[in-house]
């Protein structure tokens, strides 16, 4: 993520009119106009994913509109789907008015006209329309129509863009384009699930979804140490074949990717100084090793280090 606007780096008489330029840049021109304060607080920050964008910003109460005006000046036919991630937040756009709660997903468009207040935090992942794989008619029965970001696709989709904006630092340029790649699918499944056109969904989409919502269940459940690829099949409704075979096209194998991911966890909490006083036998229960030995050999394999060699070293590390 690249910060490009920050109201602190302005004099409070030209923060709002700066919030102006850098929206219209980053995003899509709009007219703001304070609400209830003669001070605009606020900071964006983006991420170019090739013709996908992921944008993060808070902002101080304000009122903003697209106007017809704008959009025969410069129109980018942008779809955009923003996350709610704190405060009030009320659009008006295709003949629709939604409230949004934190935690709730939101498609608009650059094309029409659209009124909105705000006052709180937001992630936004835009797209060139062109781009998307629904028909256009469907799609614009969604436009301005809340869907919850707390269950099925929609957790998904959300929880992608929060740790994609959380995780920023760790991507390499390289990575854009494949998570660029890969935010468009969810946002593409998620439409379709809630207008049910499921099938509507290109096959190569669906199958990268799949793994996702896959990977996602088994973060979910790195705790039981009973998990296996026969229980994760059975809760995606696919054979066990179909399971090792979608996890071999991404290099991996499922018992491999559970293992790694256990192992992780259980690493992060041996590092985490507020762990400190935690057993390391219950932090390798908690990530579903309980048997101790096996964790210890299975750590050492993976890190070249015993766990408490591990830990000591790196609370030594946190304390230089």
């Amino acid at each position: 993520m690249e910060k490009v606007f920050d109201s602190n780096d302005f004099p409070a008489r030209d923060a709002l009119s700066a919030w102006e330029k850098a929206t219209a840049d980053a995003v899509m021109p709009t007219s703001p106009k304070l609400i209830g304060t003669d001070v605009f607080r606020g900071w964006l920050s983006t991420m170019p994913l090739g013709a996908v964008q992921l944008s993060a910003m808070a902002y101080s109460s304000y009122l903003t509109r697209r106007t017809p005006r704008l959009i025969r000046a410069s129109d980018p036919e942008i779809l955009a789907v923003g996350l709610t991630n704190s405060g009030t937040h009320v659009i008006e756009q295709h003949r629709h008015r939604a409230a949004l709660q934190p935690g709730q997903l939101l498609l608009f468009e650059s094309s029409r006209p659209f009124e909105t207040y705000a006052d709180g935090g937001n992630t936004l992942i835009q797209f060139p329309r062109a781009l998307l794989p629904l028909p256009a008619g469907h799609v614009d029965r969604l436009i301005c129509r809340p869907f919850p970001g707390d269950q099925g696709l929609g957790r998904l989709l959300a929880d992608f863009l929060i740790h994609l904006t959380d995780d920023g630092p760790t991507y390499t340029s390289h990575d854009a384009a494949r998570l660029g790649t890969l935010g468009l699918d969810l946002v593409t499944a998620t439409l379709a699930h809630f207008l049910e056109r499921e099938d509507d969904v290109p096959c190569d989409s669906r199958q990268r979804v799949l793994y996702l919502r896959i990977t996602s269940f088994i973060e979910r459940h790195l705790g039981d140490a009973t998990l296996d690829a026969a229980e994760i099949a059975a809760a995606h409704h696919i054979s066990v074949r179909s399971l090792h075979r979608l996890f071999q096209q991404h290099g991996v194998t499922v018992r491999s990717w559970v293992r790694g991911r256990r192992l992780e966890r259980c690493r992060r909490d041996l590092a985490d100084p507020s762990k400190r006083h935690v057993p390391i036998h219950a932090i390798a229960t908690h990530w579903g090793y309980p048997q101790a030995d096996v964790f210890s050999r299975a750590f050492r394999a993976h890190t070249g280090m015993s766990p408490s060699a591990f830990r000591d070293g790196s609370c030594a590390a946190g304390g230089r």
